[in-house]
């Protein structure tokens, strides 16, 4: 119920003062899942002229509990390359994670601390745990697998954790 008050207090926000450049709602027909849009301002040649979208999952205990937050891969919205976002859309940041989030933190703060992410990066690639985990490139099929079994990153006691689907569907950790 807290989660349903607070959620419809920040899209009674967005509708009534629209989110800052660069960030549009895209969709918020309930109170569980949201899409947003979000495009790095700056002249970055990374992401120059991109517009990526994001997926909010939202669970009853949020603001408590972070939102499961993602980049989803449409026809116009690629993933965007950079060393802390998987290619199914993973996002590796100490604010989505259960030491990093704060209930103060909102989806509009989440969008602005993703647009700086990218803002900020000059590396175009995937994370380095990936390549590590799966080889190289050269593993094509494996490589997508393995990055679709990645549920969720987390900051644990000896560094981040990928949170994994076993077979039967379960959540186990991994350590990157």
């Amino acid at each position: 119920m807290f989660a349903s008050r607070r959620l419809q207090k920040e899209l009674q926000k967005v509708y009534a003062h629209p989110p800052p450049p660069g960030i549009t709602l895209v969709q918020a027909d309930n109170l569980e899942t949201w899409l947003m849009d979000i495009r790095v301002l700056d002249d970055n040649p990374i992401y120059r002229n991109q517009t990526y979208r994001l997926k909010f999952v939202f669970s009853g205990s949020y603001p408590i509990e972070a939102p499961e937050v993602t980049f989803v891969k449409t026809e116009s919205h690629p993933i965007p390359m950079h060393p802390h976002i998987y290619s199914n859309g993973i996002i590796c940041l100490d604010l989505l994670d259960r030491q990093g989030w704060s209930p103060v933190h909102n989806v509009e703060s989440v969008c602005m601390s993703l647009q700086s992410m990218l803002t900020g990066n000059t590396k175009n690639e995937r994370p380095e745990g990936m390549r590590r985990l799966c080889g190289t490139t050269a593993l094509g099929r494996g490589m997508s697998v393995f990055t679709s079994m990645i549920t969720r990153c987390e900051r644990g006691p000896l560094g981040w954790v990928l949170l994994m689907r076993n077979e039967l569907g379960k959540g186990r950790a991994g350590k990157r």
